[in-house]
């Protein structure tokens, strides 16, 4: 097995930003090991998952996932202008593997207008800042003419990665009457915010673009107090919000990012203890199966011989393994 066996599985693509961030005399660079291809991502381990949170299981048309009952996710694109490592649709993502044809967007747009108890569209995919700014316009526009979605929410790594592409026609494009818009702005370690993604993040908030953070913990990137602790407080300089802290998924071949719960709820404790709480994120776990998202500080957390022990938001308990050794 070769690097190239790695790159024949998943995807693999790392823009100028990044290459240029990457420090190629460091051999742990933080910034590489989420971007560079590894081998031990061909290494799978029994409980890994091709779809993790099981996004097919709920997608009543192509391109939506209705999980929860007053938001959905509209998945308008499949690529990305890089690719994670760790990324819990990397067999969904990439060349080839498609965007929405116009007929299919049309579809998953009828699905939403003819939902009303839909109050929020989260669009991911795939990156949909890589739409552009004609077609996020129009899906903006639309989805502001169905009178009940009142927020629309884009999930995007173009302003840390490729920030050129967030132009004023891009920023201006995600606002309409109507509707609020948010960017989950997705970062993992603090050099990621140079000083021409804060210029992309100021061209949203200067639009009138609500800003929030994604951050996934990943052991070698930022499974430390100091690390955390300083991308949590150039998020919030940023005008960013801490949002999500995502314990990372099941993905397959993604054992060597994972940390232990244990080591994740330690590490929140010490955030907690030694930073604003304006830098504050929530540490959350996306149930395997498609149960939702679950503060893992919290009594839906019990640690079993096995494992833990998890509740999901509808009361339901489930098992979640022990981490392998790498």
């Amino acid at each position: 097995m070769t690097i190239q066996d790695v790159a024949k599985k998943y995807a693999v693509a790392v823009s100028p930003t990044i290459r240029a961030l990457i420090d190629a005399n460091d051999p742990a660079d933080p910034i590489a090991r989420q971007f560079l291809p590894d081998m031990a991502e061909l290494t799978v381990m029994p409980e890994e998952l091709r779809d993790p949170i099981a996004d097919e299981a709920h997608a009543p048309v192509k391109g939506i996932v209705h999980r929860h009952a007053d938001r959905v996710l509209l998945k308008a694109v499949n690529a990305c202008p890089v690719y994670c490592r760790f990324c819990f649709r990397r067999e969904m993502v990439g060349p080839g593997k498609g965007g929405l044809a116009a007929s299919e967007l049309a579809e998953a747009l009828a699905y939403i207008r003819g939902h009303t108890e839909i109050w929020e569209v989260i669009l991911t995919g795939g990156d949909p800042f890589i739409l552009s700014p004609r077609r996020m316009r129009q899906i903006t526009d639309a989805l502001a003419e169905t009178g009940h979605v009142k927020i629309v929410r884009w999930h995007s790594r173009v302003p840390v990665v490729e920030p050129e592409r967030v132009t004023e026609e891009l920023a201006s494009s995600l606002i309409a009457p109507g509707v609020t818009a948010w960017v989950a702005i997705h970062a993992n370690h603090p050099r990621e915010l140079s000083g021409n993604a804060r210029a992309a993040i100021a061209r949203l908030a200067k639009a009138g673009v609500n800003l929030v953070s994604q951050t996934v913990l990943l052991k070698g990137v930022n499974d430390d107090v100091e690390t955390l602790a300083s991308l949590m407080r150039a998020f919030v300089e940023a005008g960013i919000k801490p949002y999500y802290l995502h314990h990372p998924d099941l993905a397959r071949g993604t054992s060597h990012f994972r940390v232990s719960i244990e080591d994740g709820l330690a590490l929140t404790r010490a955030l907690r203890a030694n930073i604003s709480g304006l830098a504050q994120p929530l540490y959350v776990l996306d149930l395997p199966g498609g149960f939702g998202k679950v503060p893992l500080e919290s009594q839906n957390v019990v640690k079993t011989e096995r494992g833990h022990r998890i509740r999901d938001f509808a009361g339901g308990w489930h098992d979640y393994p022990p981490l392998h050794p790498v």
